[in-house]
């Protein structure tokens, strides 16, 4: 069995699916597409994939009764220059936490809060 990274999949849990969805692909610059899955009371929308890349992909999820928000699971997007993606976060309704920093030899990330309350990470090389 070859090894993989430790993430497979996320799911970040929303209360306005629309809202949400307009704030990761203003954010990311991305578009994402839904996930139908039969006789499932859940509303999902994945984030682009692509199965023979190394790395893990997730979606939105809006279920009944699931709250978004706080929470001790923290997410990081891979982006180009995260302060890029940063920039536009607080045009698209969400909330910078921490501009771009340095993680010394391992990159950089900024800190956003998402319309929905999640605490979210934004990561990249330079």
């Amino acid at each position: 069995m070859s090894k993989h990274n430790p993430v497979g999949w996320f799911e970040l849990y929303v209360q306005d699916m629309q809202r949400a969805r307009a704030f990761y692909e203003a954010v990311l610059n991305t578009t994402l597409t839904e996930i139908v899955i039969p006789d499932a009371n859940i509303e999902m929308w994945g984030f682009p994939q692509d199965m023979e890349a190394t790395g893990s992909s997730g979606a939105l999820m809006k279920v009944a009764g699931v709250s978004s928000g706080g929470g001790g699971t923290l997410i990081y997007f891979n982006c180009e220059n995260c302060a890029t993606e940063a920039a536009r976060v607080e045009a698209n309704g969400g909330e910078v936490l921490q501009a771009k920093m340095a993680v010394g030899e391992y990159g950089f990330v900024s800190l956003i809060i998402d319309t929905e309350g999640n605490r979210v990470g934004l990561f990249s090389n330079h």
